[in-house]
């Protein structure tokens, strides 16, 4: 899917991503923010880190130049789908490696917070996180998804309130855990490695980094798809 200078230069970088999720790569790659810092223009975040703006469009147009695939088109998907996805894919992913990270990186700060003292931040953090998701995709499953499905079929005013009501505080929720997983990628250096960690040290930042990877799409698809067009189909 080509996008010209004029649609770069107009639509935020979740909206890019959003129209071809294949950019995602090039916007990880420059450590640009997609889906919690999504609503800025690619003009301020290249401005921002310092990447010519000219050079990213060239990329982008190299990468779009073939037309995207069926399965990675999440715009075009109805909505009961899309919920039905990222309950299928992205909550049971975090559901699956919450407990692990806890436990993880609980132990490598009781082990190593001596010569790694930000560890014991990085476990801190994380509990946190555990806390929010949990809660988040538990009211997501209950509340937000059946709601946005039933709009779809048989839309009401009183439904209509509910996705609103949901969406603005699921946006907040996106907010803290986007901002906690920025900053354990800080305090870790990017995940780096040290030469005294052990086997337990590895695997922790081995999952903290594929982690923070799926919650970046996970919030990508939330709030630059789906919320824009539940909210849209709730006027």
């Amino acid at each position: 899917m080509y996008m010209s200078t004029t649609i770069l230069t107009r639509n935020t970088v979740g909206e890019i991503v959003a129209n071809d999720f294949r950019t995602a790569s090039l916007f990880k790659e420059s450590g640009i923010d997609f889906c919690c810092g999504g609503d800025k223009s690619l003009t301020e975040v290249c401005e921002e880190k310092g990447i010519s703006f000219t050079q990213f469009v060239r990329q982008i147009d190299l990468l779009t130049q073939n037309p995207i695939s069926d399965n990675q088109n999440f715009k075009e998907w109805e909505l009961p789908f899309l919920c039905d996805y990222i309950m299928n894919t992205h909550h049971r992913f975090v559901l699956k490696n919450l407990h692990e990270l806890v436990f993880y990186t609980q132990k490598i700060a009781d082990v190593h917070r001596e010569n790694h003292p930000e560890l014991t931040e990085v476990a801190s953090l994380f509990l946190q996180i555990n806390e929010e998701l949990l809660q988040h995709l538990k009211k997501e499953e209950e509340i937000l998804f059946p709601a946005i499905k039933l709009a779809f079929t048989s839309p009401s005013k009183e439904n209509n309130e509910t996705i609103v009501s949901e969406i603005t505080r699921m946006q907040g929720e996106h907010e803290f855990a986007g901002g906690a997983m920025d900053r354990i990628n800080v305090l870790t250096n990017h995940y780096f490695i040290p030469e005294d960690a052990c086997n337990t040290y590895r695997v922790a930042f081995r999952l903290l980094e594929q982690f923070e990877d799926d919650l970046h799409i996970h919030v990508h698809l939330e709030n630059n798809i789906l919320y824009p067009k539940a909210l849209k189909s709730a006027e």
